[in-house]
Formats: C-alpha cells, sequence, structure tokens
C-alpha cells in the first residue's frame, strides 16, 4: 500500500439521534470520536438541550467538499426525509422503546 494512502484524513457525515426528545442532528467532522464526545458532554450550543445523544449512522468521504456537500444535502427536508427512509428500521426501533416506557410510567 502506498504511503499517500496511509496519510488520508476523512471527512465524516454523522446523524445523531437525541435520547431525550428523538430530535436529529446532522454533522460533520474529521474526528468522530471526538466530536461525539463533544456533544455529549454540552459543548456544542445547537445540541446541549438535548442530551444524551447517540451516533445512528455515518459516512466516510476522502474529499471534504464531498462530505460538507452531504452534510448540507441532509440538512434539507428531501435529505431528513432519505436518512430516515434509510435508516426506518432504527426510527421504528426507538419509537417502540421511547411508547414502552412511557406506557410503564418509567420516562
Amino acid at each position: 500500500m502506498p504511503s499517500s494512502e496511509l496519510s488520508v484524513v476523512f471527512g465524516y457525515v454523522y446523524p445523531l439521534h437525541s435520547l431525550a426528545n428523538g430530535s436529529l442532528y446532522v454533522g460533520f467532522t474529521h474526528n468522530l470520536k471526538k466530536r461525539i464526545a463533544e456533544h455529549n458532554k454540552g459543548l456544542n450550543r445547537a445540541t446541549q438541550a438535548y442530551l444524551p445523544w447517540e451516533l445512528i449512522y455515518y459516512e466516510a468521504h476522502r474529499n471534504e467538499v464531498d462530505a460538507r456537500r452531504r452534510e448540507k444535502y441532509l440538512k434539507t427536508t428531501p435529505g431528513g426525509r432519505a436518512l430516515k427512509n434509510m435508516l426506518r428500521e432504527q426510527f421504528v426501533d426507538s419509537h417502540d422503546l421511547n411508547h414502552r416506557k412511557s406506557t410503564t410510567g418509567y420516562a
């Protein structure tokens, strides 16, 4: 493997799911682990009110321009619909879990 392939920096596009209210947040980063930790520590104003967050999906892009374009698309109404359709089972499972919690008196 050529050394130039080892030095590729990926850009990650990721949707987060709020366990507090079920909302979604889509973001971009070069360091996915660090960024998710920042969200869950409340270091991002846009997400701090809806803690905790879980990572439900991510895409790795070799080109930052492509990754940012994808992030921008997923933040649109059609992009959000496409994301929810693509991860349909994830949202069905989350809804069932939230419904079970609220009907048993634990939520």
